[in-house]
């Protein structure tokens, strides 16, 4: 296989700490030597991190995951720092630098934040640094977390357009617990029925588990990045899975990746509402690539402003798409049903009469 590019590398909880939340050095040590070698035949490495909550737990004799918010974010001010030092303690016997660099679900979700991280960490990767990403749990509410690091990890690899995400973890990839009982080596299409292989994790110290896993390669695949699920504690599992001998479940990227903006749309927001549409309007929508008019829509559910973005749903309820609305949901009772003249007079003000325009709105 030739040397990708770049790829975005994600370690769970599970595989950084052994017991009690004791970082394990040996595996991390190991993981950054992979990384370096893969660096020095021209790849760009990115890393998401887990860690900090378990850490910090190990340092508070706390066993379970604290469900208190507060207690939580105190575990990961804890146990930040540790991850650090240990990050760039393991990878300057390489000599290379790592940087720091944490998010919540708003810095990806709002437009000139995005293209903020985005540049950041185009500059990082420049100068030659591995930037170690992680959700910013010390500061992070329900409204702006990403809920698991599987899922920043893939928005990462859309964000950066990276060839390949690794997401690292005790699971040795996805099992047909249903069926064979064996690790599914290829999966080319996620399916229901792949979905319904995953099961939830058990850890103390973790989120997620293969359901947060496979809604990661969801997200990334679609992007147009391979995806890889396999156990950290496999030695050289980078190199082996990259040159597909080793042993996990990789996920075939879609053939025809969503553009920059269209991933935005798709991926990193909360919609703040939903705008429902007739069943004349789907077609137009699903398969001619239109944009959405008044006269398909029906109603809308939710509060939401003028330039936000919204689910689209059919008759059914059933959410196909999302983009950016160009009318409140106070306007919707106004418009829907109408014809563009229509919408005209009543707004005279607004530029264009579409509620969303087909470069503003992605089919999900």
């Amino acid at each position: 296989m030739p040397v990708p590019k770049r790829i975005v590398v994600k370690l769970g909880t599970g595989v950084l700490t052994s017991d009690g939340g004791i970082l394990d050095g040996a595996r991390i040590g190991g993981v950054c030597a992979q990384l370096a070698s893969l660096r020095s035949t021209g790849s760009e490495v990115l890393v998401v991190s887990s860690g900090a909550v378990g850490l910090g737990m190990g340092v508070m004799g706390l066993s379970r995951r604290p469900r208190e918010l507060a207690r939580k974010q105190a575990c990961a001010a804890i146990g930040q720092g540790l991850l650090m030092q240990t990050w760039q303690s393991a990878f300057a016997r390489h000599g290379v630098t790592v940087a720091q660099v944490l998010l919540t679900h708003d810095d990806l979700r709002i437009r000139s934040r995005y293209l903020g991280v985005q540049e950041t960490l185009s500059e990082l990767i420049s100068y030659g640094s591995v930037p170690i990403i992680n959700e910013n749990d010390t500061v992070s509410a329900a409204e702006i977390m990403f809920g698991d690091n599987d899922t920043l990890s893939a928005m990462v690899a859309s964000l950066v357009e990276a060839e390949f995400l690794i997401i690292l973890s005790t699971a040795c990839g996805l099992v047909d617990l249903r069926g064979s009982g064996r690790i599914v080596p290829v999966v080319e299409k996620i399916t229901p029925e792949i979905e319904a292989m995953a099961q939830g994790t058990t850890s103390e110290t973790a989120v997620g588990g293969m359901v947060s896993k496979i809604s990661a390669a969801k997200i990334a695949t679609r992007a147009g990045c391979g995806v890889f699920i396999a156990s950290g504690a496999e030695p050289e599992i980078v190199p082996r899975l990259l040159a597909g001998h080793g042993p996990g479940t990789f996920f075939v990227p879609s053939g025809i990746p969503l553009d920059a903006k269209k991933r935005w749309l798709a991926y990193f927001q909360r919609p703040a509402g939903t705008i429902r549409v007739s069943a004349p309007a789907l077609r137009p929508l699903l398969k001619e690539g239109r944009s959405l008019l008044a006269v398909g829509v029906t109603g809308s559910s939710g509060s939401f402003e003028a330039g936000e973005v919204v689910n689209i749903a059919g008759p059914d309820g059933v959410v196909f798409a999302r983009g950016q609305s160009a009318f409140s949901s106070s306007e919707v009772p106004a418009i829907a049903g109408k014809k563009g003249e229509d919408v005209r007079v009543l707004f005279p003000r607004r530029r264009r009469t579409e509620v969303v325009h087909r470069n503003d709105l992605v089919l999900l």
